[in-house]
């Protein structure tokens, strides 16, 4: 066999994990992650990154990786189960509590699948995907959201599901002063931590109305995490994007708004990680 070529939307798909979290209650919550690696020179660290809410509560963390075969294909129907408890050791949040970014380590993880002799099938992130300061985007863009909504997947292929939608606010501007956006698609139970994703595989329209034919683009844009909920009587809050599907007062609707961390956010970590990985 050969190493098969995967287009860009196919490598996506494996960027994400689902995640699993017994509470303390016994009960299970659900989320998303995806894998982030942070580079230190000839060293890189491999984290899932999630929202601080979706482990909140947690007494063990649990998700599945797809297992790759010895020309690093995927084998869409061999998982690793990984799961801990350790969370001293493997989770690490992002320092300003208004943030509800957080990191989960594979160090463990990918020691466990190498010690019984399994190599993973992953695509990575990292920061070469995020926008660079000052970018420039259109008023309006369209997006591609991936994850696990209600808890949803192709179990037997480990696959997330792909939605998408457009920005309902500017991306060069920061909604309401936060250093977020908001995003027009269907956020449910399950999507917390869902990457959102500028996607052009053939090619786009810039901002001046030129045609960019062939030239790719890509940009990890930001991290679902919460969304806005109206009443009966038109009353809107902001509620946390759900881990669980539990009774709501039917009163309450969700909008299909979501609001997303700009993915920035995530350069914050890496003197953190620095100290607690790199250190000794």
């Amino acid at each position: 066999m050969t190493r098969k070529q995967l287009t860009l939307s196919e490598q996506l798909m494996h960027s994400t994990v689902r995640i699993e979290c017994v509470l303390g209650n016994g009960s299970i919550s659900t989320g998303t992650g995806f894998i982030y690696y942070y580079y230190f020179g000839e060293v890189l660290l491999a984290f899932i990154v999630t929202n601080k809410h979706v482990v909140e509560g947690a007494v063990s963390f649990r998700t599945r990786i797809t297992c790759a075969d010895e020309d690093l294909n995927p084998l869409f129907k061999e998982h690793f189960i990984w799961e801990t408890s350790n969370f001293e050791r493997d989770l690490v949040m992002h320092p300003d509590p208004d943030i509800d970014l957080c990191l989960v380590s594979m160090i463990d993880l990918v020691g466990k699948m190498s010690h019984e002799g399994r190599t993973p099938f992953i695509r990575n992130l990292g920061s070469q995907y995020i926008p660079i300061e000052n970018e420039l985007f259109d008023g309006i863009e369209d997006i591609t959201m991936i994850g696990y909504p209600n808890g949803l997947w192709d179990q037997i292929n480990n696959l997330p599901i792909i939605r998408r939608g457009i920005t309902a606010t500017h991306l060069n501007r920061n909604y309401n002063g936060k250093e977020e956006f908001v995003i027009d698609a269907a956020c449910f139970p399950g999507s917390s931590g869902s990457p959102v994703f500028l996607i052009d595989e053939n090619g786009y329209n810039d901002r001046s109305g030129n045609i960019i034919i062939g030239a790719p683009r890509f940009k990890l844009l930001g991290i679902l995490y919460a969304g806005p909920l109206t009443t009966a009587e038109g009353e809107i809050t902001v509620q946390n994007i759900p881990t669980r599907n539990v009774p709501i007062a039917r009163t309450k609707v969700m909008m299909n708004l979501g609001y997303v961390i700009k993915s920035h956010k995530l350069n914050d970590f890496e003197a953190i990680v620095a100290a607690k990985y790199l250190s000794s």
